[in-house]
């Protein structure tokens, strides 16, 4: 699931898109950028397949309507994939609501937290942290308490499946840190307080 949102910073409008794993919650592809244009969003799916390193045949991409997903280049990679495209009608958010999701907080816990932003450097860098507690250290209801990398590994363990080193496919790459771990400085749930599910999207 694939969307992009804002940043306004001194220096203008920095601009950041995502891609989550639905099933996860996992973001495997990220980009800031000073331009909405369609390297934007085609940098962050890059580092999906990357990242995935694996067929992708039958797997469905959803968003919005957005030029840079409508694009002929974007939609020619998800085809080169074998990826099929899922795009909400005219006015409505369907296809990409938890993407939204993800963008607002995003923002409530990283860029209304810690700013005033600079320019895209900061966006950039800070984005790079947060992504990484994201996946390793924020516990979301919808994987059972848990960080989404380790929802990951522990699903590929039950299956049978070794992952991948590397970034590639690993999925649970870095363990839940321990409960004595300090609180980061990011507003949500993390894996070393664990409060109930009801408090964690």
């Amino acid at each position: 699931m694939a969307d992009l949102t804002y940043v306004a910073t001194w220096a203008g409008f920095a601009y950041t898109a995502f891609i989550i794993d639905v099933y996860s919650r996992l973001i495997v592809g990220w980009r800031v950028s000073s331009s909405l244009r369609a390297d934007l969003a085609l940098d962050a799916l890059e580092m999906a397949i990357w990242r995935r390193a694996e067929a992708l045949d039958d797997l469905v991409h959803h968003s919005d309507r957005g030029v840079q997903y409508l694009s002929v280049r974007y939609t020619e990679r998800l085809e080169q994939e074998g990826a099929v495209t899922s795009v909400g009608s005219k006015g409505d958010s369907y296809d990409n609501a938890l993407a939204e999701a993800v963008n607002s907080l995003y923002k409530a816990e990283l860029i209304y937290r810690q700013g005033p932003w600079q320019g895209v450097a900061d966006v950039e860098l800070a984005t790079l942290s947060w992504v990484d507690w994201w996946n390793n250290r924020r516990i979301h209801s919808a994987t059972g308490g848990v960080p989404p990398a380790e929802f990951e590994a522990a699903h590929a363990e039950a299956a049978g499946v070794v992952l991948r080193c590397g970034g590639r496919r690993q999925g649970g790459l870095t363990p839940a840190p321990p409960a004595t771990t300090p609180a980061t400085p990011f507003g949500g749930p993390t894996a070393s307080i664990r409060p109930s599910s009801s408090t964690a999207p």
